[in-house]
């Protein structure tokens, strides 16, 4: 990786850390918001939407202004909501890092950096499922800044989860992630990670088919 230096956490990383948490996830609302436009079921409401304000103004261009403040209010709330789920996470494990994942057993929370400058990072956790404790972790808040990707960083934070699981005697590495986080699923199935379940977050992201895919790592000669 040459210029770059992967470490421990430290609390004069906070800020960074956050920032790069925040930008990366809220710049995946365009894909997520894509998605659902594409989606027939959306194309069904829209039609009937629009046939419905024609029906009563006989207007086609009423019927369209319609529909396009709909589609706006829908790109304002699809931020909101990534927006929302970004303030959790910064209220919740992010919120106190040491805490979380340096005092807790088996956790740890890593950097990547150039220089002095803060461009990744990534963490290893017990798993959120019970019975996934003991013989797995848990790869949470993968994300390097824009600016660095494409150098390799997110495949050497993933291999870093992994050693750190493995010396300690862990079986698994498992992972969650969204269906539009495209690149990073492409590193996981590359270092040979297995997608083996899919979930929806809500009622609403089932109908409209927003799913999030699980992974699991086995790693090599464990026991």
């Amino acid at each position: 990786m040459g210029e770059y230096h992967i470490r421990t956490y430290e609390d004069r990383d906070y800020g960074a850390v956050r920032t790069i948490f925040s930008d990366g996830l809220v710049e995946h609302a365009p894909a997520a918001y894509w998605h659902i436009l594409r989606c027939p079921q959306t194309h069904l409401l829209l039609l009937v939407i629009t046939a419905v304000a024609y029906a009563v103004s006989a207007s086609f261009l009423f019927s369209c202004g319609v529909v396009a403040a709909l589609l706006v209010v829908g790109w304002v709330r699809m931020k909101g909501l990534w927006a929302e789920y970004v303030e959790a996470a910064l209220a919740n494990d992010l919120r106190d890092i040491r805490e979380t994942y340096l005092e807790a057993k088996d956790s740890r929370f890593w950097v990547v950096t150039s220089g002095e400058e803060v461009v990744g990072m990534v963490a290893a956790v017990q798993p959120e499922d019970p019975s996934q404790r003991g013989a797995a972790l848990e790869l949470k808040r993968m994300s390097v800044a824009k600016s660095h990707r494409g150098r390799g960083l997110s495949k050497a934070l993933t291999h870093t989860v992994i050693r750190f699981a493995q010396e300690r005697g862990y079986k698994e590495v498992v992972l969650t992630t969204s269906m539009v986080q495209l690149a990073a699923q492409r590193v996981y199935e590359g270092m040979g990670f297995r997608k083996v379940k899919v979930t929806y977050p809500s009622l609403l992201a089932k109908l409209l088919q927003f799913h999030l895919y699980s992974y699991r790592y086995e790693i090599a000669g464990s026991r």
